[in-house]
């Protein structure tokens, strides 16, 4: 498994228990006993599942006294956040096309060969597509 930062966060992510533990501290600190209650497991393994997520810098533990609180550490998420951010706007612009390319042939014939394509639509949606992708490049 590779060991940069953004490997380990979504490595610690991948997993439903982490993810509840995650949730649950988003509301503040609370200890291992209280992170455990939830879940059909035992202390050892809610343990294994900390170590994973402090590993990825995605929580830390204190110390206060005999209490262990443990804390969201937000930065790896926000990395996260970034990252999937450059592929969203990509996403986005091509669904909006999309969404434009299906209200053109809407209003094209309004009759569907049944084949995923209507019949006006012929070879011009490439072209159109291909069109659009260049005039968003040029506003970018």
């Amino acid at each position: 498994m590779a060991n940069d930062p953004l490997s380990l966060t979504f490595a610690a992510l991948a997993d439903p228990t982490r993810r509840a533990i995650l949730a649950r501290l988003a509301e503040g600190e609370a200890t291992v006993n209280t992170l455990a209650e939830p879940f059909d497991i035992s202390l050892q393994a809610v343990s294994k599942h900390l170590k994973v997520l402090e590993r990825a810098g995605l929580i830390t533990r204190g110390r206060d006294a005999q209490w262990r609180p443990c804390r969201l550490e937000a930065a790896p998420l926000e990395q996260v956040n970034e990252w999937v951010g450059r592929y969203r706007d990509r996403w986005e612009g091509r669904f909006a096309r999309l969404d434009e390319e299906l209200r053109r042939i809407q209003r094209g014939t309004g009759q569907s060969t049944g084949h995923g394509r209507d019949q006006g639509a012929g070879n011009e949606s490439g072209a159109d597509i291909q069109s659009s992708t260049e005039e968003e490049k040029t506003h970018e």
